[in-house]
């Protein structure tokens, strides 16, 4: 016969305080996995977001980051002049040599330091990056010691206003305007002339970390890579924009997603032993009832199946409530080190339908393994000395 579903919903409602247990526990259990792996999807967009598929960026051959690379000004000349690049109207190559610092900055909500990625870039900059764009005041002025800051970095760092002076490297400088980049990692960065952070930092102005291009359209890529990988004044690595920035997560993202998922495990064995419990009282509790369903001519793989079928509901029940827990997390906003940049970073959760699916199934499994010993007893309950059970 078939699978008794509403006796077993029925029982779920009859005996709702030993279910709410069960239920409690894996709301938990799946509400901090989903938190955790929304953590690690939002930190990987808003460094994916940075990236244009458009752009490519160019370092040194071997190198992992900005950080490792050097660039001569030589150089970023000839990857400028390469095919595929994008011009403007004049004939202007499209192309930014770039230098990275970190500079500490006071966070507004402790007041303690946290590293800040200033980009020193060209004019051009604006016009290679066109996802970002001026919000508030003007873009520096080449040669002057000026500053333009990321949404994020004037929202949490203390001194970063329009109009103020700020002093680090050695220098002053002047904030002269306030850019967005829809949410990406330039929202936590400073800008300014890279010749000008050559200088204040003493370093040689004819020497960058990178060079950003933006291409005559995404299918330029492969064009613009062949020229430059084959020239034999280079020894550079190129990548799509897009494609750098999200390896530049994979470090940071893998390291929260290990933590999270062994909390979640750990947890999730006492959401088991919860459900393991709730259910060995419901078979000890109905053994007349179970022994019925036998005499009644439902089979031992009919009764296992209602009662794991009973216990991955209360399961689901459990995850549907972590979902709701977990969903006004989405878009909340916190900071982090980045580890290839060590750097702070500023990036929003981000709980998707499928994190959301994920923690559904991760219910689904808790209410399997939590089930599948109490259901396999009930199967096994002797009709006969069952029905004698007072």
């Amino acid at each position: 016969m078939a699978i008794p579903i509403e006796y077993n919903l029925r029982s779920i409602v009859v005996r709702w305080a030993s279910a709410l247990v069960a239920v409690i526990g894996i709301a938990g259990t799946v509400a901090v996995f989903i938190v955790v792996l929304a953590m690690g999807q939002g930190f990987k967009a808003t460094l994916a977001s940075s990236g244009s598929s458009q752009n490519a960026i160019v370092l040194r051959g071997g190198a992992n980051s900005e950080m490792e690379s050097v660039v001569t000004l030589e150089e970023t000349k000839v990857i400028g002049d390469a095919a595929g690049v994008a011009r403007q109207v004049g004939g202007t190559p499209l192309y930014s040599g770039e230098v990275v610092v970190i500079a500490p900055f006071p966070l507004r909500s402790s007041g303690t330091d946290a590293n800040v990625q200033v980009r020193g870039v060209s004019a051009l900059a604006l016009d290679v990056r066109p996802n970002v764009h001026l919000v508030e005041g003007r873009f520096f002025q080449p040669g002057l010691a000026e500053l333009v800051i990321g949404r994020n970095a004037s929202l949490n760092y203390e001194g970063l206003d329009l109009g103020s002076e700020v002093q680090f490297g050695g220098g002053t400088w002047t904030v002269v305007g306030i850019f967005e980049s829809g949410g990406s990692s330039f929202d936590s960065e400073v800008w300014c002339d890279a010749t000008v952070l050559n200088q204040i930092y003493k370093r040689p102005e004819n020497i960058f970390q990178s060079v950003t291009v933006h291409l005559n359209s995404i299918e330029a890529h492969q064009e613009f890579k062949d020229a430059i990988t084959s020239d034999p004044r280079l020894n550079v690595d190129v990548y799509r924009e897009r494609d750098y920035y999200e390896q530049q997560s994979n470090t940071i993202q893998t390291v929260i997603r290990q933590l999270g998922v062994s909390l979640a495990l750990i947890m999730a064995v006492g959401a088991v032993f919860a459900a393991l419990n709730t259910m060995y009282s419901a078979v000890a509790a109905r053994i007349r009832e179970i022994a019925t369903l036998r005499a009644l001519g439902f089979s031992p793989a009919s009764v296992l199946l209602s009662f794991l079928l009973e216990s991955v509901i209360i399961a689901l029940v459990g995850g549907a409530i972590g979902c709701l827990v977990s969903l006004p997390f989405n878009g909340f906003t916190t900071g982090t080190m980045n580890w290839q940049t060590f750097s702070h970073l500023a990036f929003a959760f981000r709980v998707t339908p499928a994190i959301l699916i994920a923690g559904l199934a991760f219910a689904v499994i808790m209410g399997l393994v939590g089930g599948l010993p109490p259901a396999m007893r009930a199967a096994r309950l002797p009709v006969v000395v069952a029905l004698r059970e007072l």
